[in-house]
This record gives structure tokens, sequence and C-alpha cells, in this order.
């Protein structure tokens, strides 16, 4: 089996590939402008896993690069899934220098919380202390 290649240089990440995969395909950001997506991106930490020079997998996080980060924009396509891409990938995303002794990592997910408890991810301790404003149709008004 091919090593998947993580790189966070964003001149080796095909973001029209990503936005194509955001778009069309994940349950959170279907209906997203363009524009909107390139400032998300412009201002992220963005991480690209290849196979043999072919872009399959992608993450972002949004940090302050010393106290919080949030995960987001994790997937792998559709075909490559069921491989550890999404192991090989995030292992990379939590080994990154600027993203180490942070005092809170989070991330939301629906299905997937078998994988992120791999990384230690948990439900919150104190969920009582925790609140959002969430607009899951934003992109479509």
């Amino acid at each position: 089996m091919l090593r998947l290649e993580v790189t966070c240089d964003p001149a080796r990440i095909d973001f029209d590939r990503v936005y194509h995969f955001l778009n069309a395909h994940s349950n959170w950001a279907q209906g997203i402008p363009r524009d909107l997506f390139d400032r998300a991106m412009a201002h992220s930490l963005c991480f690209a896993g290849s196979l043999a020079g072919e872009q399959i997998a992608f993450a972002r996080v949004i940090s302050d690069y010393a106290t919080f980060a949030n995960l987001v924009d994790v997937f792998v396509e559709t075909e490559y899934r069921g491989n550890g891409h999404a192991t090989a990938l995030l292992t990379e995303v939590f080994r990154h220098p600027d993203l180490q002794g942070l005092r809170r990592f989070t991330l939301a997910t629906n299905h997937a919380h078998g994988l992120y408890r791999r990384f230690g991810f948990h439900a919150p301790a104190r969920p009582d202390t925790l609140m959002e404003r969430y607009a899951p149709d934003v992109y479509k008004r």
C-alpha cells in the first residue's frame, strides 16, 4: 500500500479539488461561496494528503497557535476510505510543531467519534460550560 504524503505548503495543495469536495460532497459546507472558501483557507493551517501525486485527503486547523485550535473540513475522498488515510493525515496534523502545547483542541463530528478518540478527543468534560451559535444552512440563504 502506498504511503500518504502530507503537506502544509499552500503551493502544493489543490484548493480547487478541496472546494469541489466541500461544496458538492460534504454535509457541512455545501453551497459555500468560493470567495468565502478562499478566505477561510487563507486564514487556516491546511493539510493535504496525496498518494502517488494525487490529492485524496484534506484537513484544516483554525488556531491562535498558542492556546486554542479547532479541527475542521477533514475528509478522505470516498474511493480511498477505509485504508488508514484519515489516521495518517491526522497523525501529521497533531504532530505539527505549531499545534503543540495548546490548552484546548476542539472539533465537531457526526460520525467519526472512534477515529478522533484515538487522538485523545472525548465528549466535553463540562458541556454545561460550552455554548455555540450554529447556522447550518447559512450558505443556502
